[in-house]
């Protein structure tokens, strides 16, 4: 395990990292069920900040798996058995996400993400061994997760009111491993191709949980109860969504650059955040306007367009910024004149209904998205 080579040609994802994210899709998907339940109640504020900090515990090791594959992947017995027992940790806490968002019990997921974070360890421990020339890099990743380890264990004994303070205190020491670890000698060999890859894959995969919400409201639209327009507009408005959020993050190729300072490649991967939760929430979304419409759920017209509007809007800001770098901010004109077309169009759900404000977010989008064809044209 000395490291791959940076600017190895046609670098691609290997077998076991699209394994790896597949069983990521599962704890997707349940944190975008259970954001979608207390949607459905009106618990807004406590699905929020549940589903946000379910979601870092989901990303984050997805995010230092990917980074650590991109430098080291030597894809030999030790390095699959130690992935084996990440996508472990990934099944055991996504068992544990029904009980963190009900009861804020996070002994299941903390043990599930403790899992994943140790088995990390030892690969990082691993390339310290075998890597003279990232040594100190690959032990200060090794001390820095371990010792954060021990904090999310000691937080299992900390209550109401510094349980929200203490995680937000261990994500940010999270956060600055890399930071802290990077700067302590040779930078990690990552392969700008295949982390580019990487986060374009997994953001295909998140999207698909969007796909499956306008699925559902397809086929309840021609269930036998008789047809539904108004179901089959959320259907189209959330297929709609679905096309135009790929397409406008994949109009342009996204790139990170080894040549360019660490701090826009730590903006990438860390700015990911927001896109990934952003596209999961809007499944969640979706699933809310067509539950609405089956009278499953009380909430107003206006709060159940929203569920819809805020994170397109979100996804749409941060992949503008995503591609506007280190271009002009003139690229962000068009998304700052749609977004707030888009948050109206939710409000004025109370006079059109769910279904049209849905199909109008939908076409908006779209003709977002046909603007860009067109000026890249000119």
């Amino acid at each position: 395990m000395t490291g791959r080579d940076p600017n190895e040609p046609h670098r691609a994802a290997s077998p076991l990292e699209l394994l790896f994210d597949l069983c990521f899709v599962v704890a997707v998907a349940q944190a975008g069920t259970a954001l979608h339940d207390d949607l459905a109640v009106g618990q807004i504020a406590h699905g929020l900040v549940s589903y946000l900090i379910i979601f870092f515990g989901i990303w984050w090791p997805w995010v230092n798996y990917t980074w650590f594959a991109s430098a080291y992947d030597t894809d030999d017995v030790a390095y699959r058995l130690l992935t084996f027992v990440q996508i472990a940790g990934v099944l055991v806490a996504t068992a544990g996400i029904p009980s963190a968002f009900d009861d804020l019990d996070f002994r299941i997921g903390v043990l599930g993400y403790v899992i994943m974070r140790i088995a990390l360890v030892a690969q990082w421990l691993r390339a310290a061994r075998e890597d003279p020339g990232g040594r100190s890099v690959a032990l200060r990743f090794a001390v820095g997760i371990g010792l954060i380890q021990l904090g999310w264990v000691a937080r299992l004994a900390i209550g109401p009111p510094w349980d929200i303070p203490a995680t937000a205190l261990l994500i940010l020491g999270e956060l600055a491993i890399p930071v802290w670890a990077e700067r302590s000698g040779r930078p990690t060999p990552w392969h700008p191709g295949h982390i580019s890859e990487r986060y374009g894959l997994f953001t295909i995969i998140v999207l698909g949980e969007c796909v499956l919400a306008a699925t559902i409201a397809a086929e309840t639209a021609f269930s036998a109860e008789g047809f539904s327009p108004a179901l089959l507009a959320v259907a189209l408005g959330g297929l709609l969504l679905v096309f135009s959020l790929w397409w406008s993050y994949f109009k342009r190729p996204v790139v990170v650059d080894r040549n360019q300072p660490m701090r826009v490649a730590f903006v990438f991967g860390y700015g990911h955040y927001v896109i990934f939760a952003s596209v999961a929430a809007l499944g969640s979304g979706l699933q809310v306007a067509t539950e609405t419409i089956q009278n499953v759920t009380h909430l107003r017209p206006d709060v159940a367009a929203l569920t819809v509007g805020i994170p397109v809007a979100i996804y749409l800001v941060a992949v503008s910024i995503l591609h506007a770098r280190p271009r002009t901010l003139r690229a962000l004109v068009p998304v700052a004149l749609t977004v707030p077309l888009l948050l109206g169009a939710a409000f004025a759900a109370i006079w059109v209904g769910v279904p049209v404000a849905v199909l109008i977010m939908g076409l908006m989008l779209a003709g977002l998205v046909a603007y860009y064809v067109v000026s890249a044209r000119r």
